[in-house]
């Protein structure tokens, strides 16, 4: 068990979103374009490829990603936190630490791993209970099979961005309400408001992984802005799933926290009222997570879904991910589907709270949105429970800009 001391000489407060009992990685250029990974403590970042550059762990950060950090496993991430805490704490260490210590203003946080697969789930009963009540309102809202497994569906790694990202609007196909069938930017672009969560050891192929393997597989959590073309995305989701409209992009935050500052967010996952198949079976565990989010936009706040409202948990995810034998590669990226609750402030997408566009909410510059604007910003954040008080998950902020000119028209 960890001793936490409840000071540092960084000059941080205990309440402080990023006190000493969190400690998050990430990726900065610094101001001598250097990549580095770093730790951040408050307000500052702790260079830890220069700090560790003479050091047993020095090779895990030499290319200024979290890539081999991750893939060393559990032993390291462990010595390495402990170590980064001594520094932070003992004063002893103050002379030689705090020269590698830089502000976070005026450094340029990169994606902070590669990301190798990313499967977005579907795992809000809240969620897909609305949403079914808005596309089946004469039907069950739920599908039979949601209660029985994760639904999700594979995305594209490639245009995962960091936040700070703008996001171009994209295009493609969709059916008006006339029947017609139209090409163009899409008229109905949404957020989602999501937790990610990042594999550092991966796994063979041919051997699923129980959920019991969670924490020893999965390294930390971001969160996640899975932007949403609704239009596009209801036209060819028949009979597959989601492509064009989520492939254009997904954002994430800067920062990883590694599930080792999250020891007191764990809590019981609401009940299921159709028991798990064995291979998704928790046996019990306090598998949920205690963590509130927030969604702004343009600087006003819409929503504060719950994650412990979740009813899949992200080790019976991680479980349905791999049952089929698929293996785990380090920086896989999964994400837990629109984070929902029960009430109408708890709604993580405009699908929600705005009922698909009929309801649109109101702005405090007396505006109205059904869907985003080019322009409007989306910046959702997140607090959890930790040893000091709350701590702070950082946010992930995006900005809708414009199609880009449709240079295959220009040419015609």
């Amino acid at each position: 068990m960890t001793t936490w001391a409840r000071t540092t000489w960084a000059h941080v407060a205990d309440d402080d979103p990023f006190a000493i009992d969190h400690l998050p990685y990430g990726s900065a250029v610094l101001s001598d374009a250097r990549a580095s990974v770093v730790v951040r403590i408050g307000d500052a970042m702790l260079d830890l490829t220069a700090a560790t550059a003479h050091t047993e762990h020095g090779a895990l950060f030499r290319d200024g990603m979290l890539d081999t950090f991750l893939a060393a496993g559990p032993t390291a991430w462990t010595a390495v936190r402990a170590l980064v805490t001594t520094w932070l704490t003992d004063t002893d260490f103050r002379p030689a630490i705090e020269p590698h210590l830089v502000p976070v203003d005026g450094a340029t946080l990169r994606l902070p791993f590669t990301v190798a697969d990313y499967v977005d789930f579907y795992a809000s009963v809240h969620h897909a209970t609305n949403v079914g009540r808005i596309f089946r309102p004469d039907g069950d809202p739920l599908t039979p099979n949601w209660k029985h497994l994760p639904i999700g569906y594979h995305g594209r790694a490639g245009t995962v961005v960091v936040s700070g990202t703008d996001v171009r609007r994209p295009r493609g196909q969709s059916i008006g309400e006339d029947g017609a069938v139209r090409f163009g930017p899409s008229r109905r672009l949404d957020l989602e408001a999501e937790v990610g969560f990042v594999v550092g050891v991966g796994s063979e192929f041919g051997v699923p992984v129980p959920p019991a393997d969670f924490r020893r597989r999965v390294f930390g959590l971001c969160l996640v802005n899975d932007w949403s073309a609704r239009d596009i995305q209801a036209w060819e989701s028949v009979p597959l799933g989601p492509f064009l409209g989520k492939s254009f992009a997904t954002s994430v935050s800067a920062w990883v926290t590694p599930l080792a500052a999250l020891d007191l967010a764990w809590t019981p996952p609401p009940p299921h009222d159709v028991a798990p198949m064995s291979y998704l079976d928790e046996r019990g565990a306090p598998s949920g997570l205690d963590l509130a989010l927030e969604v702004r936009l343009n600087g006003q706040v819409i929503s504060r879904p719950p994650f412990a409202a979740m009813y899949w948990t992200p080790a019976q995810m991680l479980a349905h991910l791999t049952v089929n034998g698929a293996n785990l590669r380090t920086g896989d990226l999964f994400a837990s589907g629109t984070v929902s609750g029960p009430e109408p402030g708890q709604l993580g997408c405009l699908l929600e709270r705005t009922r698909n566009g009929t309801a649109p909410i109101a702005l405090g510059d007396g505006s109205q949105r059904a869907y985003l604007l080019d322009g409007d910003e989306v910046v959702i954040s997140a607090t959890a429970p930790g040893r000091l008080g709350r701590i702070g998950l950082g946010e992930v902020r995006g900005r809708v800009r414009a199609c880009l000119p449709d240079a295959g028209a220009q040419a015609r």
